[in-house]
């Protein structure tokens, strides 16, 4: 059985019930032009609990889906803004 995705970022919204907007983001290098690019994605996770804010550092987990634009789900709050 193949482990489940996780991932990294940033609460950038909050005004869902149960719901969370994180901001994943991911910086490499260009195969070709060897230049550093920097890619972002806005990700719908749970929040059952609703604990985490907005500029909260969380860590998703890849589920199930749960409704029609999210399949993923706050596993942890790593830092929280204060």
């Amino acid at each position: 059985m193949a482990e489940t995705k996780m991932r990294e970022g940033v609460v950038v919204s909050d005004k869902m019930l149960k719901t969370r907007v994180v901001l994943i983001e991911r910086v490499y290098r260009h195969p070709r032009y060897e230049r550093v690019v920097r890619r972002a994605k806005r990700l719908k996770a749970h929040d059952e609990t609703n604990a985490s804010k907005t500029g909260d550092r969380v860590l998703i987990e890849e589920t199930r889906p749960i409704s029609k634009d999210k399949r993923w789900r706050i596993r942890e709050i790593l830092a929280r803004v204060s």
